[in-house]
């Protein structure tokens, strides 16, 4: 498929029927991903709200290549993800709530080794780096100093500088800015909308934040146990429930808080450990 017709393909991301499980034990399953069917259209971001355990990471590891699908289809701009990836990771970039980084490196050297993962020389990065560092607010005086002196805000900063580097058509950002600082916090934020606007950059956001969803994207799906059990618009899941907050939508529709449901994950994590 050429870059135009990429370009002129009406959705960014197409999940039909989508399912993945892993073994626990002989003829044991647990099940991430439950017929998971959803869109994101060219310009949109679209969060997942759902606690810990829920699916997410599976979700946006799947979309990335990563993993395999048990079942169902997974198209990014018209391309079968799993039939050629290799040609779908050429328009993806994925953050997760804990990047990987060579953590004596600079945050420079970190950067000019992902972009040259992409085929982008250091002559080509080098000048692109200085911009998106200044776009973001990342002193680039700092740039020499090695990545584990620096904040996790400064560093989820460097990853999402990261992902920009490559121009990608396809934003997958996992718990982007979990375990940070309320600065911090606002900063990646601001920077998320930035990317939309600046970048044409289509982003599937998944968050177990609330305002954060309802803040930053403009359809919000439910994610819980795997099933995808609503999306539409804050205001379309209001009125469907008749709610008037998203913390009431996902009790109308799950039947339990999002509390209880991060604790209940966590509750059965600690149990499968235990086993």
């Amino acid at each position: 498929m050429t870059l135009i017709q990429v370009q002129r393909a009406q959705y960014a991301l197409e999940l039909h029927d989508v399912g993945k499980r892993f073994k626990k034990k002989r003829n044991d399953y647990s099940y991430a991903l439950k017929g998971v069917s959803l869109s994101v259209t060219r310009g949109e971001v679209v969060g997942i709200l759902g606690p810990n355990g829920s699916g997410k990471s599976t979700l946006v590891r799947v979309v990335s290549t990563l993993t395999v699908p048990d079942a169902g289809i997974v198209e990014v701009f018209g391309i079968n993800a799993v039939e050629r990836p290799r040609e779908v990771q050429r328009y993806i970039n994925r953050v997760s709530v804990e990047a990987s980084f060579f953590k004596k490196m600079s945050s420079l050297e970190n950067l000019l080794f992902g972009a040259k993962l992409y085929g982008v020389s250091d002559r080509e990065s080098r000048p692109r780096i200085k911009q998106i560092l200044d776009e973001i607010g990342f002193d680039y005086k700092r740039v020499g100093e090695p990545m584990e002196h620096l904040s996790r805000g400064m560093q989820q900063k460097i990853a999402l500088a990261r992902a920009l580097l490559t121009s990608p058509m396809l934003m997958l950002l996992d718990e982007p800015t979990t375990g940070l600082d309320p600065r911090s916090k606002k900063d990646v934020q601001a920077l998320i909308r930035s990317i939309r606007k600046d970048h044409d950059s289509s982003i599937l956001l998944c968050t177990h934040d609330m305002g954060e969803a309802e803040e930053l994207c403009d359809r919000i799906g439910i994610l819980l146990n795997g099933e995808l059990v609503a999306i539409d618009t804050a205001d379309g899941l209001r009125q469907k429930y008749g709610t008037s907050s998203l913390e009431d939508v996902f009790m109308a529709a799950t039947g339990t808080t999002l509390e209880e449901a991060e604790f209940a994950s966590e509750s059965v994590e600690n149990a499968s450990a235990a086993d």
